[in-house]
């Protein structure tokens, strides 16, 4: 028996800001918009700068979090040992190139040994690693080893789909480009049957 559950609504929101750190930015944003040439007095710009700064705050916000105490808040003993899927996990992050956001979609799936996290903490995983200065390679491999590390499953499977801004805004401008990362841990790497059923659930086809 496989569970499965979208992660549509498994998310929430922390708008908590530094005031320091919120001001010192705004400093770096006034400057920024001056240099490039605009005036950072005019009406339409004058509370550009605090906000810029309160949303860099929360776009990196994962800086802050722990995600293997975010699995551990949540970790049960039982004797559940099929597959696990939460699907469909929204992701937003930064490429640390270019500064340029990136998102899509994360699947991620695992297989028990002995201890189960709640549904939710996976998206949060997801999260905490997402909201940071990333490249989808490292975000991919990441959540893979904080799960795996920390509930000691036996087998992880991390998809990641997302499309890159740096690509679609800038250099080659390929507008529908889409970018697929995977990375697997034990029954999901030693076992074709297993890996198979996990692209199936995520409505995906190995190639």
């Amino acid at each position: 028996m496989t569970q499965v559950v979208s992660a549509a609504e498994l998310q929430d929101d922390n708008n908590i800001y530094d005031e320091e750190k919120t001001e010192r930015l705004a400093g770096y944003y006034t400057g920024i918009i001056s240099t490039l040439g605009e005036d950072p007095s005019r009406e339409g710009l004058i509370k550009t700068p605090a906000r810029a700064a309160k949303a860099m705050q929360f776009l990196l916000k994962g800086y802050a979090e722990d995600p293997e105490a975010i699995l551990r808040q949540a970790m049960f003993n039982e004797p559940f040992q099929q597959m696990i899927v939460v699907k469909d996990i929204e992701i937003y992050s930064l490429c640390e190139h270019h500064l340029l956001p990136f998102f899509g979609k994360a699947h991620v799936g695992y297989i028990p040994r002995d201890k189960i996290t709640g549904l939710s903490k996976l998206p949060r995983v997801v999260d905490a690693f997402a909201r940071r200065l990333q490249v989808q390679e490292r975000l991919t491999s990441q959540i893979k080893e904080c799960i795996q590390e920390t509930l000691n499953p036996l087998g992880v499977a991390v998809v990641i789909e997302a499309q890159h801004m740096c690509m679609q805004m800038r250099g080659v401008q390929k507008q529908n480009a889409v970018t697929t990362t995977s990375d697997f841990t034990g029954a999901f790497m030693n076992s074709t049957a297993t890996r198979e059923e996990f692209f199936n659930i995520i409505g995906r086809r190995m190639h």
